[in-house]
Order: C-alpha cells, then structure tokens, then sequence
C-alpha cells in the first residue's frame, strides 16, 4: 500500500480530460461530483482511467478538488 501519493500520478492527473462520453473533453478533477458518485456506484473502469477517476471521488468526497486545481497551476503541460 503506497502511503504517499505518486507526484507523476497528480500531475497528470490534473491534467486528463474525460475521453468520452457526456462530459468527453472536460478535466477529470471538473466532472460532476454526481457523476463521479454514480462512477464509484457502478464501478470505475478498469486501467489508469480508472484508477484517476477513483482518485476523483477520494478528493471530491473530500473537498480536496482544489489540490489538483494547484498541481495544474504549479505543473503546466
């Protein structure tokens, strides 16, 4: 179990669109919280995607979002 939270991770995170969908091309960390609620419920795909909107849902749950709306500032592409 990894304690600290992969920097790399974050960063890309921050800066991973939706690729399909209702919300296609809209940032991960910006999907309604109900959505990614109704993700959680489902079951959230499997591979990185996954794993990132996971993320999504800790950090929404949370009230964390605008950790990752600082990574994108601090960290451009």
């Amino acid at each position: 179990m990894q304690l600290q939270p992969d920097r790399d991770f974050l960063v890309q995170l921050a800066h991973t669109k939706m690729p399909y969908g209702k919300y296609k091309d809209r940032f991960l960390i910006d999907l309604p919280e109900y959505y990614v609620v109704w993700y959680h419920n489902k079951g959230f795909p499997k591979g990185k995607l996954g794993d990132m909107l996971e993320t999504v849902y800790t950090l929404k749950v949370n009230g964390l979002e605008e950790l990752i709306r600082t990574i994108k500032k601090q960290y451009p592409k």
